[in-house]
């Protein structure tokens, strides 16, 4: 008998297409509003330029290129991509392109950052400055915002990329900047999972006593705009039958929009799983500076920069609109 060959067996792969629209509904929302200037932070890779250009292409972004202008213009004719009428701050490295973007927003000539072919940490350390920098009272939290063609509804998951063992109290501000995020993106009262490996609170398990702890926040008026539960279990967090399997009776248990990750390394593998295996569109975008940043990465496809872009735009739109009801 002849043996079958193993991708015959195979399911078909689910492709982008098998999703409900989130990045169109997306896209289409932030295209309503606006061209956001943003301040795009070294864009000495081709990879960076092109997130920079198809925002402009896509009517999202007005870009100011800020790093060594020779060398953009070199990548620019390398690539054969259009510079007219884009704005070059020029800067001699990497460390001073971050300080003159940060110097651009705090001038009112931003709206908010994007992170080009510089380190993270180069960035965010002109960001942090205590005499020059974005900092506010809010401590700085990254979140995914993902389509996930098997969920009914947008997932946040945080922080999956800049706090690496987050504080009780770093989880404070991990949670309500994404709470925020919810807001800005249409989500009026967001569902908030704090994730665990159980659903229980039990002494040896840190994330569980975190999770109670942030609950009990909530209730006390330090976290506002959501509605937390936890610890839950992943399972528990995202399916209304493995919720009622266990007997959790909540608001959030089974159809939560934000998960709480325990820590980075976790959040980090959960993002890459739902994005590699799960087909999920995603955008991720760094809170609690004065502005946005987003942040690209090499291994982001055009659709994944594109909604990154477009929910910076949505935020800053948001955050005007906030200020001008105060």
């Amino acid at each position: 008998m002849e043996t079958p060959n193993a991708t015959s067996l195979a399911p078909p792969r689910p492709t982008v297409a098998s999703g409900h629209g989130g990045y169109e509904r997306l896209l289409a929302a932030a295209k309503s509003r606006e061209p956001v200037r943003v301040a795009v932070v070294h864009p000495c890779s081709s990879e960076a330029l092109e997130a920079a250009i198809e925002g402009r292409d896509e009517r999202l972004i007005v870009p100011i290129l800020v790093g060594p202008a020779a060398r953009i213009d070199a990548l620019a004719q390398q690539a054969g991509l259009d510079l007219a009428d884009i704005e070059i701050v020029p800067t001699a490295h990497s460390h001073a392109s971050a300080e003159a973007a940060v110097a651009l927003i705090r001038e009112g000539r931003a709206a908010a950052l994007m992170k080009g072919s510089l380190h993270t940490d180069e960035l965010l350390h002109a960001v942090l400055d205590k005499e020059t920098g974005l900092r506010t009272e809010r401590r700085l939290t990254h979140a995914f915002v993902l389509d996930v063609p098997t969920y009914p509804r947008p997932l946040m998951i945080t922080d999956a990329a800049v706090n690496i063992y987050p504080t009780l109290a770093d989880k404070r501000d991990i949670v309500q900047n994404a709470i925020d995020l919810a807001h800005a993106i249409g989500i009026p009262e967001p569902r908030v999972a704090i994730l665990s490996a159980i659903e229980t609170v039990n002494p040896e398990i840190k994330s569980t006593l975190d999770a109670a702890a942030l609950c009990k926040m909530a209730e006390r008026g330090q976290i506002t705009g959501g509605k937390l539960d936890g610890p839950l279990a992943f399972d528990n967090a995202i399916s209304p039958e493995a919720a009622r399997i266990k007997g959790i009776r909540s608001e959030v248990a089974g159809v939560a929009d934000i998960l709480v990750v325990p820590d980075m390394e976790a959040g980090n593998m959960l993002v890459k799983q739902l994005t590699f295996l799960a087909n999920a569109d995603s955008a991720g975008i760094v809170l609690g500076a004065r502005v946005p940043i987003v942040l690209t990465s090499r291994a982001d496809s055009v659709r994944n920069r594109i909604a990154s872009i477009a929910l910076c735009v949505l935020l800053v739109h948001a955050r005007l609109a906030s200020q001008q009801v105060r």
